[in-house]
């Protein structure tokens, strides 16, 4: 019976393992939006790299590279995927707050926000099609763009 217990137990944590590092959407001031932002430079950089070995392993004919070349896809795609989770989830879900038109400063700002996460979303994407990394430093130049208008200022790092 108690290994029962462990085998629930440990499947009830390998299955929400993902979820538990996404954000819980109740408003409880523990998420910073600066740790967001260097979690995506985080990323680029990850993607970025990943595109340089999968490069750099494509001219070599032997099953040690084959299988390298595949875990740096798989790299690069699951952090395109969890950057795209942050401008998804965090940013668009809970951080961007509509705005209303009449209030035209603010309805510019939330409009320009919202076409840099579009963006995001998107240039990510494009780094998950592609080996090139006119992409990911797409992506840099949008985030910067991006953290600019949302803090008002380029925070220092």
């Amino acid at each position: 019976m108690k290994k029962l217990f462990l085998l629930v137990g440990f499947l009830v944590v390998l299955t929400t393992s993902e979820r538990s590092f996404a954000h819980c959407e109740i408003p409880c001031g523990i998420y910073d939006d600066q740790t967001r932002i260097h979690l995506m430079e985080e990323y680029i950089a990850t993607m970025e790299k990943s595109i340089y070995k999968i490069k750099e392993l494509s001219g070599k004919k032997d099953p040690h590279s084959y299988n390298q070349i595949v875990r740096w896809i798989d790299n690069k795609d699951r952090h395109a995927e969890k950057f795209q989770k942050i401008v998804w989830q965090y940013f668009l879900t809970q951080r961007v707050k509509p705005a209303k038109p009449e209030d035209k400063e603010k309805y510019e700002n939330y409009i320009k926000q919202l076409e840099l996460l579009h963006k995001l979303s998107f240039y990510a994407m494009k780094v998950k099609q592609n080996v090139d990394t006119k992409y990911t430093k797409k992506l840099y130049k949008l985030l910067n763009q991006f953290e600019k208008l949302y803090f008002g200022k380029k925070h220092s790092h």
